[in-house]
């Protein structure tokens, strides 16, 4: 697979997605499917997770000295 960008991953991911909602791969072509899919969600939740600690790193007090903020999620 080579290395992707966080982007192209997603746009793998999407197109994975894609195929497996229209059903006509085999069980076999199914399975790989799935198992790259699982595998490029693992790797761009790592991705988000270093993004996240180094945006938690810049976060700036009133005083424009660096802070450690607790890092919200939306989910």
């Amino acid at each position: 697979m080579g290395q992707m960008t966080f982007e192209e991953k997603m746009v793998r991911l999407e197109a994975i997605v894609a195929k497996l909602e229209k059903g006509d791969a085999s069980l076999d072509d199914s399975l790989k499917l799935f198992e790259e899919g699982t595998h490029l969600v693992g790797s761009c939740r790592e991705e988000l997770d270093k993004a996240e600690q180094q945006v938690v790193r810049l976060m700036k007090g009133p005083d424009g000295a660096p802070v450690e903020n607790e890092f919200t999620s939306e989910e």
